[in-house]
């Protein structure tokens, strides 16, 4: 489906925490993008970051950045939506899920009211299922609604494996997919390094049994509880990832990320968003990239697929 260009490259971000700020950030420095409009609750703090971000504008190219409300998301090209409560000790991940979909029912339901036309990306967590919410609020076109998916758990398993081999991460290629949480998976029968396939690094020839590849995916699962501990909370990562998927939206890329989107039949799974490497471009998801996984990786994908089903269902009751 084609949608309407507004050439605006117009971004209003909802949520102006620790994610939603550092991915300003990093939409600024990057130059990625003319207007910039931050929507919070906390109307002074979305000015106060508004004010802070224009006062690095002499060192980087020009940008409007303002706090605004939701009026901005008629001419928008992307509304990015950060916002939503964080776990707090003694809560499952379904009692967060619950709390974050009514939070989610509200912003998208105020952005849609404001006749927006382009693309919604979520990066609230459990970001699967509240993709999901949006997509069920919004009544989008699957292609339009996309989450932060395993974006960041992607480029974390690459950045592991290049500190491991010792090369570039740009030229380590590989997949962290399903959910973005627990039950995520990586995709050992397709990584490569290079264009050579993992195992002629020396790895066993099975490399999911491999103790160090292992570990690796290990850390990878576990980073954000790992980074939790010592710092309080995971930003930097997303907000990179984010502005490297507004730049391919915005900029017609066509590029392969790993997104979260709604899966039809791919893989033989149905209606549950997942992460999974996508083509990317102005109109959203142009299509699913379906590896060809073997036998544990596709069984490990639908316990995922299962799991988010089963949570999906449940807050949208």
């Amino acid at each position: 489906m084609t949608v309407e260009k507004t050439k605006t490259r117009k971004v209003v971000i909802v949520g102006t925490g620790f994610v939603g700020a550092s991915y300003a950030y990093a939409l600024l420095n990057q130059g990625i993008g003319s207007d910039l409009v931050l929507i919070d609750l906390d109307k002074e703090r979305a000015e106060g970051e508004a004010r802070d971000l224009n006062h690095g504008m002499p060192f980087r190219s020009p940008m409007k950045i303002r706090a605004g409300d939701y009026d901005e998301c008629k001419d928008a090209d992307m509304v990015v939506i950060t916002a939503g409560a964080n776990q707090k000790p003694g809560e499952t991940r379904l009692d967060l899920a619950t709390k974050n979909a009514k939070i989610m029912k509200g912003i998208v339901t105020q952005i849609m009211k404001n006749d927006f036309k382009g693309i919604i990306l979520v990066a609230t967590n459990p970001v699967d299922v509240l993709t999901h919410v949006a997509y069920d609020v919004s009544g989008l076109p699957k292609e339009r609604v996309i989450g932060s998916g395993t974006i960041l758990d992607t480029a974390r398993f690459r950045y592991l494996l290049s500190e491991y081999y010792q090369i570039d991460s740009r030229n380590v290629h590989a997949y962290i997919i399903g959910e973005h949480g627990d039950s995520e998976l990586p995709v050992w029968s397709h990584v490569q390094i290079g264009g050579v396939p993992l195992k002629k690094y020396g790895c066993m020839d099975d490399v999911a049994e491999d103790p160090d590849m292992k570990q690796i995916f290990e850390n990878v699962r576990d980073a954000a509880y790992h980074i939790i501990e010592r710092k309080g909370a995971s930003y930097y990562g997303i907000g990179l990832g984010l502005a490297r998927l507004t730049k391919a939206i915005l900029y017609d890329e066509n590029s392969i990320i790993t997104v979260s989107t709604l899966f039809e039949g791919e893989y033989g799974i149905e209606n549950v968003y997942l992460g999974i490497p996508a083509v990317v471009n102005e109109n959203g998801v142009r299509e699913m990239i379906e590896l060809d996984l073997n036998k544990k990786e596709l069984n490990e994908l639908h316990a995922s697929a299962k799991i988010l089903r089963e949570m999906t269902e449940k807050v949208l009751e």
